[in-house]
């Protein structure tokens, strides 16, 4: 693989270099400062902006990492030239060379809109470019915080420490925000090398293996579900009496869901529909089969507190991708593309503070791999204290 790298002697580049020239590839990097970037990298090809037109062709691919970062203290002009208008130069320089293929790459809250700093800003304006180049091929990769054998910016403080404490420190930080190793970018570099197309990928590591994330998360989970229990005892018992006395059938609800790994449990709630209604995502159901104490109990999503049993039985987790039923193949088909089946399912979670329920089986999906990304102990009590406070009113009926 040949391929050019722009702004190398950045922190991701330093950690990028090594990696893909352990692979054997034709690497020639990019810097303005070529002096400096012969002392980085004494054994590597380099160019400077001026003679790069000459020196690649030829080569198959280019990442440029070439940006003014959010820690530069300089005018919103200063941050556009740095980053879009960079850009276009080197887009312009990489068509003439015969490039076929553009790795771009920008961070997760540089896509926000409501994230208005310069450097944010030149960010999306740099996408928006991006988005009407035709004649290659345009990937963008959304990084969350970058770490792999260093780490660079806030987090430059853990360098110096031994390696067990650095690494109990960075698992305890991470489980906070979103973070991806180095080794999780450089193999999605090759996939898309021997599989070029344009796209557009955001990359986590989803808190996998974070052992801090997973304890705190289980933690919160089983002092929900005890808290409800000791203080909510005689709600459900209330409950459970209204609607035995109210309407035919059992006051629970016992409904086969796809949880972790696409395997089955059963999920329980209060009853809010008539018995004899059909099997089928909520969406699917006609608003007459709700119940009259039903609908109080979904407005007010009384009906969800059984779960807690779900979630000591370590089935369900407070946060997490609502759980569909069996017979909904396309979503099962969707989630299980994204991997969104390898987590726990939730009570509530971010697509339902969102308002989007099963009827868009991808969108769901998709915002269910958001959710994957993003994830971490602010995110779940970020989404918690939005349900606790009214956003989000459950799966619709249809009307």
């Amino acid at each position: 693989m040949s391929i050019v790298i722009t702004g190398a002697s950045g922190f991701l580049g330093q950690q990028i270099v090594p990696k893909l020239k352990n692979f054997d590839n034709d690497l020639l990097l990019v810097g303005r400062n070529k002096e400096y970037m012969q002392e980085t990298f004494p054994n590597e090809r380099i160019a400077d902006y001026q003679s790069l037109l000459k020196k690649i062709k030829g080569y198959d691919t280019l990442i440029h990492l070439a940006i003014h970062n959010n820690d530069k203290q300089v005018s919103l002009e200063e941050f556009r030239k740095a980053n879009v208008d960079n850009l276009r130069s080197v887009i312009n320089i990489a068509k003439a060379a015969g490039i076929k293929t553009f790795i771009y790459t920008t961070s997760f809250h540089a896509s926000d809109s409501k994230n208005q700093s310069p450097y944010a800003q030149t960010k999306r304006e740099a996408e928006e470019f991006l988005a009407t180049i035709r004649d290659m091929n345009i990937v963008i990769f959304r990084l969350p915080i970058v770490y792999g054998d260093k780490f660079s910016g806030k987090l430059k403080i853990l360098n110096p420490l031994p390696k067990f404490l650095r690494s109990l420190l960075f698992t305890v930080l991470s489980s906070l925000k979103p973070s991806v190793h180095i080794k999780l970018i450089i193999s999605e570099i090759k996939k898309t090398i021997n599989n070029p197309k344009s796209y557009k990928i955001t990359l986590s590591d989803r808190q996998r293996g974070n052992w801090f994330y997973a304890l705190t998360k289980r933690i919160i989970d089983l002092t929900f579900s005890i808290s409800v229990i000791v203080l909510l005892w005689w709600l459900m018992i209330i409950v459970w009496l209204a609607i035995k006395f109210s309407s035919k059938g059992s006051a629970i609800f016992a409904q086969e869901r796809i949880g972790k790994n696409g395997e089955s449990f059963i999920c329980y709630k209060f009853r809010t529909m008539t018995i004899g209604t059909k099997q089928a995502g909520t969406h699917e159901v006609s608003v007459s089969s709700v119940t009259k104490i039903g609908k109080i109990l979904r407005k007010t999503k009384i009906d969800e507190l059984p779960q807690v049993w779900n979630i000591i039985k370590n089935e369900l987790s407070l946060v997490g991708p609502r759980p569909c039923l069996p017979v909904q193949k396309e979503l099962i088909s969707e989630r299980e593309k994204l991997g969104v089946l390898d987590v726990k399912g939730g009570i509530t979670g971010l697509a339902q503070i969102r308002g989007i329920d099963m009827s868009d089986p991808k969108r769901l999906a998709k915002l269910d791999t958001k959710y994957l990304d993003l994830r971490s102990i602010t995110m779940d009590i970020k989404i918690i204290l939005a349900t606790a406070t009214g956003r989000g009113q459950g799966d619709k009926v249809k009307q």
